[in-house]
């Protein structure tokens, strides 16, 4: 190992599960000695991670079925990162300087599995945390939005909805609305991001703003939110509307939540009555992620497309950064440079 790494290194831990939405207080900056790789793995130096909302459905004890284990206290976190490999056994494809990415963040360094580097696909590396695979899959490969068609997405100024609307404009749709809680996201979803309307969410039912928003009713629905939301998109769906559930915002961001759990009560015979598909949808396999990658890099170098993200600087912030998530401070995506 290189003379010039150090000793130890910094990464966030859970210092205890907390009863409502998990902030600073829980969580702490850790000084643990180097990672050492082990056969097969290289030695990266974080450069960015993403901070996602799931962290408080894993923080709260995970749901079974699901690929992520829980967090216990004195488990260092983890999500999507970006490294730079510092150290690679010779003779590998991986060379020092080369970028990866991987699911070891929340932490200075990783030994990670060796993997392809990132190469140059997308202009900025740090937009390879975006959260547009998601969104690109709900909409050309489970609703396979056809032009012309109206979409709603739910939570539309956050990672998921940020590049939603962007998307659903590029392919096509004659008309895009999303929901939000903020007038401040709101005028940024028209302005910047793809959408013709934004629905206010404040406090009151929400399913008469999104009629007068779209009375002619609505063909898609990209729901990264669940609850109220869900609920007012099947009653404004038309006949054969596809639904798409790929996040539970409403329950991972209520202080009065488990967490772990996202009930909904739905109109049985909406569904039936016009013929509603509704499907359920977590992650994209490796060829949907290359065509989106593609996709993307292109989207971004002409323009077409930007990447609404907040970058926090500093592992020493990332803690509050999770709190100002949860907050809802920020538009797109909220990464981490360390």
């Amino acid at each position: 190992m290189p003379p010039t790494l150090p000793r130890t290194a910094r990464e966030i831990r859970l210092a205890e599960v907390p009863s409502g939405l998990p902030g600073p207080e829980h969580l702490t900056v850790s000084e643990v000695p180097l990672p050492v790789p082990g056969a097969g793995e290289v030695l990266v130096r974080n450069r960015w991670f993403q901070v996602f909302p799931s962290l408080r459905t894993l923080i709260a004890g995970g749901v079974p079925g699901t690929p992520f284990p829980p967090l216990r206290p004195g488990d260092s976190l983890f999500g999507p990162a970006v490294g730079e490999v510092v150290a690679a056994p010779a003779g590998g494809d991986l060379r020092p300087g080369d970028l990866v990415a991987h699911f070891q963040g929340w932490r200075e360094y990783a030994a990670v599995p060796a993997a392809a580097p990132l190469g140059d696909a997308l202009p900025d590396p740090a937009a390879h945390l975006a959260s547009g695979a998601t969104a690109y899959a709900a909409l050309t490969r489970v609703a396979r939005l056809r032009a012309g068609e109206t979409v709603l997405v739910t939570g539309g100024a956050g990672g998921v909805g940020s590049l939603a609307g962007q998307i659903a404009r590029l392919l096509g749709a004659a008309r895009v609305i999303g929901t939000t809680g903020s007038p401040a996201k709101a005028g940024r979803m028209t302005a910047e991001l793809g959408y013709d309307a934004a629905v206010l969410r404040d406090g009151g039912p929400i399913g008469g703003r999104l009629a007068e928003a779209a009375p002619d009713g609505v063909d898609v629905v990209v729901d990264t939110v669940g609850g109220e939301q869900l609920q007012a998109a099947v009653a404004a769906a038309r006949p054969g509307a596809r639904l798409v559930v790929v996040g539970t915002l409403a329950a991972q961001l209520s202080p009065a939540s488990g967490g772990t759990t996202a009930p909904v009560e739905l109109d049985a015979f909406q569904l039936i009555a016009k013929n509603i598909t509704l499907r359920g949808l977590t992650g994209v396999d490796d060829e949907i992620h290359a065509e989106w990658t593609e996709r993307f890099g292109a989207w971004l170098r002409s323009g077409a497309v930007t990447f609404p993200h907040t970058r926090i600087a500093g592992i020493e912030r990332a803690p509050l950064a999770l709190r100002e998530l949860f907050e809802g401070r920020h538009v797109g995506t909220v990464v981490v440079e360390t």
